[in-house]
Order: structure tokens, then C-alpha cells, then sequence
């Protein structure tokens, strides 16, 4: 034969034999041995009965209970029988009946060895291949057609009454399909053994078994003829491979073809292969917009379908039994930021994979950590930092001027290594991206020793004379007038004497002196705090220093004469009043050296005495030699209105007081 060489073939009681075929491939001695013993130990017992049910005894018959054929084929039903021995026929006879096996019921007789005369679907198909003297009723069917699919019974007539049919009968399966029988499970990377089974009941004709689409996975390991327990015979031929996840569905098929026929019959069946889920589809990073629409996708590749989860930090988001799942986001915040993991499983393992999704949004308010109280000379570290994706570009201001900047940074820190008092002041922390800018305003506050600014000076007009003393420091100082030529010390707390304000770090203190037509005293002011104390001797500009401002422009186009006796005359009339003005000072031996900026002439007039006042500061600038521009019009605004004294009185207070013991 073209598939293989016919290795054995024995001649058993009743007829019966079986064959061992083998492809030229195979040379596996261990599969070899394990057919033939499997043989002998199924057919051994069937035989024992049909040797011991030859020895007589009673009525019995023995036939396989299914038996199956092809289309077009022939069948050999095998069949014996029995009877009392004490019966001893000279002939025995025997009747074939299909479907029934009752003789009132008039079944198809399909074989009748006394006259020969059968149904008409069985004419020239049918005949006895036993001998039934020997007890054996053995049927061949030839050209076995769908319609010839039934029951069929065996009836033995040994003559006279001794006729039995045995209720034992075998049922015949016409079919068109080899059967292809593939293991309960197969799983991806496991050998798995397929087997093609086709029936082999007919003598005169043998199929032979090829396979159809198994291309990659493997040759036919083993081709043999088997018999079946009941002593029908069956070709099988098995197929050994190693399926992978890419064979799930495939058609694998067997061909039964029949040699010098046009018979030919195939077989399939579709390999349900398990394997683990492989995660085939994912979204790759992900970049979205605070406040948009998010949509992950999560696709595996399985069998049985995986369980698919979505996760993020271990907690589940969703999860259902899919090939696919998509996960929602809606407008999404940064705390949605992160990493989120897909887990595909089934019975048969897991797979799992992670997508970024990177929410930009624009920076946060900055936040600033840092110190905000400094001392002069101290190094000052102040720290900026802010959240936003991608991260920011971060920028210290001080009045527009940048101190420090980075790029695409979460922190900025801003190192002051040894502070000044113009490192106060305020400071502006910016964050932007491209998404939006936002910023922080902070303070730092340098704490350092008083400093006498050189706009510190007196400036006197007619009788009064108001001294300035400006100073920078921080904490605000404590301001205090010294006259050492009277021994008098005035601090600011005095209002009626001293008057101060301040602007930002800088403290102006005005002492404001009357009555003072002899020469102007020695002014000291020192400023004091809990970081030290400066003194400074206040310069003094006399009031000829604003006459000759004012006149200066004049006696350039007037003679030198006429020069002369203006000034002649001035200087006799300062005389007079100084004379006229001297006796109300020698009241005590302390003449007096302060005045309040509060005096009033008793019983002068309101209007008369801002006039007065007015003019005073006038000429008060004008000695000072400054511009215009400078208000001092706080050096009498601020001061109570207190009722007015007798300019002797407040001047004997006053020098009883300054004097001491």
C-alpha cells in the first residue's frame, strides 16, 4: 500500500484479525509495542467467550452493538451464535432481519440462507461470510447506502421448532466524516496529541488517513489499525505538536481516501487553544489639559476572554470580562496625574502594562518659606516654590529688577549673603508657564543701627529756630534733642516741643525753638534702637545766609554805596530790639532756650498767627538754601492747640525745669 507496508496479519477463530500499519517515518519502537499490547489485552476476553460459547450450552448470539461504515463502502458485521447441544442439527440455517426481529412483524429480510430471496434494498449487497455450521453468522454489506443505517438481527433455524431470534442485535452507522478527536483542553506551549479515527469494516476495502492543514505543526507520528472492544476494526492516525496562541481557531482536517476509488471523505475540526491574555492594545503617554476629556483604552488578546482592571496606586477604577476596556476621564485635575496599570487574567495567567497621563495645568500660587526678619550683615536664604506641569519658570523681583530666576523649576532660592538696609523692602515671587502665569508678593523687613542722614540740620528765622534731624534705621529709633550749652535734653515724646514722622525707614524729628534773638544754641540729635546709637551736631545756616538769598540778585545792579547803608541799617535795627527785648530776659539766672511752636501773643488773632507762622517757615527755607519743593508743613500741623501763656511764664517754667537742683 502507498502509506505503508501491512506489518502483521493474524488469522483468529470466527475470522476476525487485526492489522498493524506504520508510516516510514515513525520509528518509534515504544508507540509500537504499546498497540500491541493494548490488541491483545482488548481482545483476549472476546475471545475466551467466543471459544467457551463454542462449546454450546444454550441460545446466544454475539455481535457488536454499533458497528460503522462509509458511504459507498462495504461492512463485515461479525457475528456468533449458539444453541443447546442436545439439538444436534443435521443443517443449520440463519435469517438476517433489519429493524425488527419479529417474523409476524414482516421485516426487510436482508439475508436468508434457505431460499436466498432478500428485500429489495439488499439485493446483490448482502451475503454470509460465516459458516454457519461452525456457529458463525458473520454479515457483509457491500455499496452501504445512508437508507441501509438501522438494527439488525440475527435469526437461527436449526429446522422444525428449533428457530430462535436472539434479541442481541447491532446497529449500523452510515457515515461521511472521518472523526477527528482532540483533547478536553489544549493549552498554548503544551504537547498535545491529535488523533484522526476512521472506520476499517470492510475487507475489500482499506482507507488510508492523511491530514489536511497542519503545515507548521508537525508530521503524523503514528498510522495503525485498531480493533475496538467488540471486534470492530478502526484506522487511526495521530498528530503530535506543541500549539502556540496563533493555532486557536485553526482548521485542522483528515482526509479517508479509499486507493483505485473515487471515494474520498474529509474531516475538521477548529483547535480551541488556551493561552494566557497578552495586552495588544494600549494608549501610549498621555498628555491632556486641566479640565478636558480622557479616554484610555486597555485591549487583550485571550482564551476564555481575560478579566480586564484598571488600576491606579492599587486602587480599581474598573474592571469587566472583555477583550477591551475604556476607561473615562472627565475633566481631569492634576490630581488625576500619574501612572495608571491595565491587568489582563485569565485561568491560564496575566499580563499587565502602565500609561502615563501627564495633566498640564498652569502654576499654583508660589508659596515662600524663608526669613522675613533680618539683621544687617545676617545671610538671608529665602525659598520660592510653586506646582505646575510642565514645570514653571520661576523669577524674584524687587522693584522690576530680577534678583533670580531659573528655568522649568519648581524651586527658586534666593541667597542674600549679607544684607543691607536696601535689601528692604518688597519682593515679588513669579511663576508662568504657558498655561498661565501666577505670583506671590513677600516682605523683608533688615533691622539695623540708627543712621543720621545729611539732610539732618537747624534753620533759623527772626526769633525762631527749628532744627531736623533725619535718621534711617530700623526698628523706628528713639530721637532725642540735646542744648549742652543749657544743659537741656528734649525727646520726641515732648509734642509741644519735638514733632516726628516717619516714611518707610526714615524718621524726620523738627525741634522747633522761639524767642531766640541771641546766638542760636548748640543742637546735638541722637538716634537710638536695640542695634546701637549715632550722635551728629547739627549744622546751623543763620538767618543772614537768607538775606543775602534774597538780595543777592539786587545788589549786583546797586551801587556799592547804597549796599552799604542797607546794611548799616539792618544791622542798627536788629540793635534796637535787642535792646528793647533784653529786659524781659533778666528775670532769672536761666534765660529761657525752648519754645513751644504752640506760642501765641495773648489775645492775637487765629488768622494772625498761621500768617506769622507761615512767613516763619518761609524764611526758614530760605536760609536752608533749599528748593521749594520741601514740605514742612507738618512742623506745625500736628502740634495741639494748647491755651496760650505769658511768654515770661512758659519761660520761667521752662527754665526751672531745665535748670535742676
Amino acid at each position: 500500500r502507498s502509506r505503508g507496508a501491512e506489518a502483521t496479519e493474524s488469522k483468529l477463530s470466527g475470522g476476525f484479525r487485526w492489522t498493524q500499519k506504520t508510516s516510514p517515518t515513525q520509528g518509534d519502537s515504544a508507540i509500537t509495542h504499546s498497540l500491541y499490547r493494548m490488541i491483545f489485552l482488548t481482545a483476549l476476553p472476546l475471545f475466551w467467550i467466543m471459544i467457551s460459547a463454542s462449546r454450546g450450552g444454550h441460545w446466544g448470539a454475539w455481535m457488536p452493538s454499533s458497528i460503522s461504515a462509509f458511504e459507498g463502502t462495504c461492512v463485515s458485521i461479525p457475528c456468533r451464535f449458539d444453541f443447546p447441544d442436545e439439538l444436534r442439527p443435521a443443517v443449520v440455517h440463519g435469517v438476517w432481519y433489519f429493524n425488527s426481529p419479529y417474523p409476524k412483524n414482516y421485516p426487510p429480510v436482508v439475508f436468508k440462507s434457505r431460499t436466498q430471496v432478500v428485500h429489495e434494498s439488499f439485493q446483490g449487497r448482502s451475503r454470509l461470510l460465516g459458516d454457519l455450521g461452525l456457529r458463525n453468522c458473520t454479515l457483509l454489506l457491500s455499496n452501504v447506502s445512508p437508507e441501509l443505517g438501522g438494527k439488525y438481527y440475527f435469526r437461527g433455524d436449526l429446522g422444525g421448532y428449533n428457530q430462535y431470534t436472539f434479541s442481541e442485535h447491532s446497529v449500523l452507522d452510515i457515515v461521511n466524516t472521518p472523526n477527528i478527536v482532540v483533547p478536553p483542553e489544549v493549552v498554548a506551549g503544551t504537547e498535545v496529541e491529535v488523533s484522526c479515527m476512521v472506520p476499517d469494516n470492510c475487507p475489500e476495502l482499506r482507507p488510508e488517513l492523511s491530514w489536511l492543514g497542519h503545515e507548521g505543526l508537525g508530521e503524523p507520528a503514528v498510522l495503525g489499525r485498531l480493533r475496538e472492544d467488540e471486534g470492530t476494526w478502526v484506522q487511526v492516525s495521530l498528530l503530535h505538536f506543541v500549539p502556540t496562541r496563533e493555532a486557536n481557531g485553526h482548521r485542522l482536517g483528515c482526509q479517508a481516501s479509499f486507493p483505485n476509488t473515487t471515494l474520498q471523505f474529509e474531516g475538521y475540526a477548529s483547535m480551541d487553544v488556551k493561552y494566557p491574555p497578552v495586552i495588544v492594545e494600549m494608549n501610549s503617554s498621555v498628555e491632556a489639559i486641566e479640565g478636558s476629556h480622557v479616554s484610555l483604552l486597555c485591549g487583550a488578546d485571550s482564551n476564555p476572554p481575560p478579566l480586564l482592571t484598571w488600576m491606579r496606586d492599587g486602587t480599581v477604577l474598573r474592571e469587566a470580562v472583555a477583550e477591551s476596556l475604556l476607561l473615562e476621564l472627565e475633566e481631569v485635575t492634576p490630581a488625576e496625574d500619574g501612572v495608571y496599570a491595565c491587568l489582563a487574567e485569565n485561568a491560564y495567567g496575566q499580563d499587565n502594562r502602565t500609561v502615563g497621563l501627564s495633566v498640564m495645568y498652569a502654576p499654583w500660587k508660589p508659596t515662600v518659606n524663608g526669613t522675613m526678619v533680618a539683621v544687617e550683615g545676617e545671610t538671608v536664604s529665602i525659598l520660592c516654590s510653586t506646582q505646575s506641569n510642565p514645570d514653571p519658570i520661576l523669577t524674584i523681583f524687587k522693584e522690576k529688577q530680577i534678583l533670580s530666576t531659573v528655568i522649568y523649576e519648581s524651586e527658586l532660592q534666593l541667597e542674600l549673603p549679607a544684607v543691607s538696609p536696601e535689601d528692604d523692602g518688597e519682593y515679588w515671587c513669579v511663576a508662568e508657564n504657558q498655561y498661565g502665569q501666577r505670583a506671590t508678593a513677600f516682605n523683608l523687613s533688615v533691622e539695623f543701627a540708627p543712621v543720621l542722614l545729611l539732610e539732618s540740620h537747624c534753620a533759623a528765622a527772626r526769633d525762631t529756630v527749628q532744627c531736623l534731624c533725619v535718621v534711617k534705621s530700623n526698628p523706628e529709633p528713639s530721637v532725642a534733642f540735646e542744648l549742652p550749652s543749657r544743659n537741656v535734653t528734649v525727646n520726641e515724646s515732648e509734642r509741644e516741643f519735638v514733632y516726628s514722622e516717619r516714611s518707610g525707614l526714615v524718621l524726620t524729628s523738627i525741634l522747633t525753638l522761639r524767642g531766640q534773638a541771641q546766638a542760636p544754641p548748640r543742637v546735638i540729635c541722637t538716634a537710638r534702637n536695640l542695634y546701637g546709637a549715632k550722635s551728629l551736631e547739627l549744622p546751623f545756616q543763620g538767618a543772614h545766609r537768607l538775606m543775602w538769598a534774597k538780595i543777592g540778585p539786587v545788589g549786583a545792579v546797586v551801587a556799592f554805596a547804597i549796599l552799604i547803608a542797607i546794611v548799616c541799617y539792618i544791622t542798627q535795627t536788629r540793635r534796637k530790639k535787642n535792646v528793647t527785648e533784653s529786659p524781659s530776659f533778666s528775670a532769672g539766672d536761666n534765660p529761657p532756650v525752648l519754645f513751644s511752636s504752640d506760642f501765641r501773643i495773648s489775645g492775637a488773632p487765629e488768622k494772625y498767627e498761621s500768617e506769622r507762622r507761615l512767613g516763619s517757615e518761609r524764611r526758614l527755607l530760605g536760609l536752608r538754601g533749599e528748593p521749594p519743593e520741601l514740605d514742612l508743613s507738618y512742623s506745625h500741623s500736628d502740634l495741639g492747640k494748647r491755651p496760650t501763656k505769658d511768654s515770661y511764664t512758659l519761660t520761667e517754667e521752662l527754665a526751672e525745669c531745665c535748670q535742676g537742683p
